[in-house]
């Protein structure tokens, strides 16, 4: 375990015990640097992301097999730019590159922005202070032969006396000489070398460092970082004085009357200028560029908004058009061919009622209409990733920076937030870039109110039964109301919450525009469907398996038998038509919808699967369930219980599940992140807001009807 030099900690995890222990690279680098997309492209299927062990901080983690080589772990810490953190993300990256011996990567593999080296190498310089082996990867070289700012990297290399490969990630070109430098620098580690050799500084950080060998953490670090005046708990008392002795010669020493901090991050940007004009082969003054030209417009005080909000409705209406033929094809293939051979294979095995429920009208009925929403996903997942991938949602916290603003946020607020279109869990995760821990919690009691892809699947079953050709606007319109929702609840909350929050500047990079590779693309894709897929099938499943359970169960004497009771006789029906009532003022007081109401606290794709189950499981339902079925049940259910209102209520129904708690994943992880009180607290505010909205809704539209 290595102590945090703030008192946190950031354990090496070797994985999983295999006779030899793994190695462990960890990817290091300025945020939007292309450092991810050399880890995907690295890694491919053999990732997963988690939090770091000993820290709450998610790290995407992998495996790299080159040749020579036992497969080697890699991991994509957060993109920093120094190592001198101001917020937890940040934090790992220090405590684990400043770990004692043993308890940090065997090797850096620093990314390296081509088309902005100034930049990066400010934080290289600290990373060479920890003294690990290190390997330059040179990314984005493309943009940087465009703006003819490109470095050799055989010249780069002599200057910084480190191996240096240039690699596109989006092609995998330069992964094999990447390998082979890697498997020589772990093959024969070397120290990285001390950035400040031959300088003046050398003359009083190297006699503290030889001092300082036996304290926690790399001696050079060390020196350099107690210069700065920062504190390193558990460091010998007598080694703080006399780096606070030498900090008062240097800043004596210079005749600007500068202190010793700036004295290094000066000495810092005059190697970074020396290193650049060694290696840069065009002019190091930076032009403009058509990513600058085009910002010009789309980030505008006037245009940014409209264009961002027209690119989404763009983004909603597609996903919902091109889909629904194929959302058709499939309902009707579940609903037909696979019930009935699924039915006919029960019965060849005479298998009892109650299992060919379970198995028919449960299992097959609830994962199939799940299986419905795979083209939805998959076209949603493809244009969110190519507005990604070209570099334009990076540009989202800039448009936004302005109402964020109103609630006292930094614009780089809206990013865990946008990642909670998504899902919420790991938006709540992201919060972890944001420096102030006020601006944590306030943004954690938010992030539930984003729309995620789970309840995408809710949104659309409703809107294409209720408004057909107009169901992507509707759904436009819902998430455009989760970003209201957002700043709305945010100042409500921030002055009852958090009087004493802050304002912060926006400082955030922006990554160039390009256009996506097929690749890359068609690689997000799958991941993301397919663990939307396995996280969504298991949740289905259990779901169904507990509401087939309460509906097989007779709610009293006399009502059936087990497996063999109407519905609303059930226990599961009567519990469900007991909490109907308190829906009726807006517009869905029926126990179907109740019922999907309360799987959606567990997980809103079990919505889905308990709609179909729910009218699959009544007895007078002899038609399959699915297509035009139940797209009429659910028609008729709205209208009764609206009394003649239906879009009225199916529009307070979305509502409400816009609003309303999110599931029992997004609980755990904001009481991990905010607390248990802040916790409850959000979860009765919106289950009091999302009521409230519902009922608002319903009788307002009923007027207008």
């Amino acid at each position: 375990m290595a102590a945090s030099c703030h008192g946190g900690t950031a354990v090496l995890d070797h994985g999983p015990a295999t006779g030899m222990t793994a190695r462990l690279i960890a990817l290091v680098g300025n945020p939007n640097v292309g450092k991810s997309t050399v880890f995907n492209a690295l890694t491919g299927a053999h990732q997963h992301v988690g939090n770091w062990p000993g820290k709450t901080v998610q790290v995407a983690q992998g495996s790299w097999r080159i040749p020579g080589e036992a497969r080697l772990r890699v991991a994509d810490l957060p993109g920093t730019y120094s190592l001198l953190p101001d917020s937890p993300d940040e934090e790992l990256v220090r405590d684990l590159l400043t770990a004692p011996a043993g308890e940090r990567p065997d090797l850096v593999l620093f990314a390296l922005d081509a088309a902005n080296p100034a930049r990066n190498l400010y934080l290289l310089s600290q990373v060479l202070d920890t003294g690990l082996p290190v390997v330059v990867m040179l990314t984005m070289t493309d943009i940087a032969a465009k703006r003819g700012t490109e470095p050799d990297p055989e010249a780069l290399a002599q200057a910084l006396g480190l191996p240096v490969v240039a690699v596109t990630g989006r092609s995998g070109k330069g992964f094999g000489p990447l390998a082979e430098a890697v498997r020589r620098a772990l093959a024969a580690p070397v120290e990285a070398p001390a950035w400040y050799r031959g300088t003046d500084l050398a003359r009083t950080v190297d006699p503290l460092a030889e001092a300082a060998a036996g304290q926690p953490g790399p001696a050079r670090w060390l020196a350099l970082t107690l210069l700065c005046g920062e504190r390193v708990p558990g460091t010998a008392e007598q080694l703080t004085v006399a780096a606070a002795r030498a900090a008062d010669e240097l800043a004596r020493a210079d005749t600007d009357g500068a202190d010793a901090e700036l004295l290094i991050a000066e000495a810092r940007y005059t190697w970074s200028h020396r290193v650049l004009e060694q290696a840069v082969r065009g002019p190091l003054a930076s032009r403009a560029t058509a990513s600058d030209r085009v910002d010009r417009l789309l980030l505008s005080k006037w245009f940014g908004i409209p264009f961002f909000l027209a690119v989404m409705w763009g983004v909603f209406q597609a996903t919902t058009t091109l889909a629904k033929p194929l959302q058709d094809g499939l309902g009707a293939f579940v609903s037909g061919p696979v019930s009935d051979r699924a039915q006919s294979f029960l019965d060849a095995l005479h298998a009892p009622d109650w299992l060919s429920g379970l198995l028919v009208n449960g299992v097959v009925n609830g994962v199939g209409q799940l299986l419905t929403f795979v083209p939805l996903m998959v076209i949603m997942f493809l244009l969110l990733t190519l507005l990604e991938d070209s570099g334009y949602f990076a540009r989202a916290a800039f448009v936004a920076d302005r109402a964020m603003r109103a609630l006292r946020l930094p614009g780089r607020a809206f990013l865990p937030l946008v990642v909670g279109f998504g899902c919420n869990v790991p938006a709540l995760a992201g919060t972890r870039i944001l420096k102030q821990r006020s601006h944590r919690l306030l943004v954690g009691l938010l992030i539930p109110y984003m729309s995620c892809t789970a309840r995408l699947t809710v949104f659309a079953m409703i809107a294409g039964v209720f408004f057909g050709s107009n169901a992507g606007t509707v759904i436009f319109i819902l998430y455009v109301m989760s970003v209201a929702l957002v700043v709305v609840m945010g100042l409500i909350l921030r002055p009852l919450l958090f009087k004493d929050m802050k304002p912060e500047p926006l400082v955030l990079e922006l990554p160039p525009y390009r256009l996506p590779t097929l690749r890359v693309t068609g690689t997000q894709v799958w991941q993301r469907t397919a663990a939307f897929l396995k996280t969504a099938g298991g949740i289905i499943v259990a779901t169904v398996a507990a509401v087939w359970l309460l509906m097989a169960v007779p709610a009293a004497a006399g009502a059936g038998h087990f497996g063999e009771v109407p519905v609303e006789q059930s226990v599961f029906g009567t519990v469900t038509e007991t909490i109907a009532p308190v829906m009726a003022p807006a517009g869905f007081g029926d126990w179907h919808a109740s019922a999907a109401l309360t799987t959606g606290f567990v997980a809103k794709e079990g919505v889905v699967s308990t709609v179909a189950q729910t009218y699959g499981g009544d007895e007078d339902n002899d038609a399959a369930v699915g297509g035009q079925a139940l797209s009429q049940q659910l028609h008729d259910t709205f209208e009764h219980s609206s009394g003649g209102h239906a879009d009225a209520a199916a529009m307070a129904f979305l509502v409400f599940i816009l609003a309303y708690t999110p599931c029992m994943a997004t609980l755990a992880a904001q009481r991990v992140e905010i607390g248990t009180r802040l916790t409850l607290i959000g979860l009765g505010v919106q289950l009091v807001v999302a009521w409230l909205l519902a009922v608002g809704v319903f009788q307002f539209l009923k007027v207008l009807s």
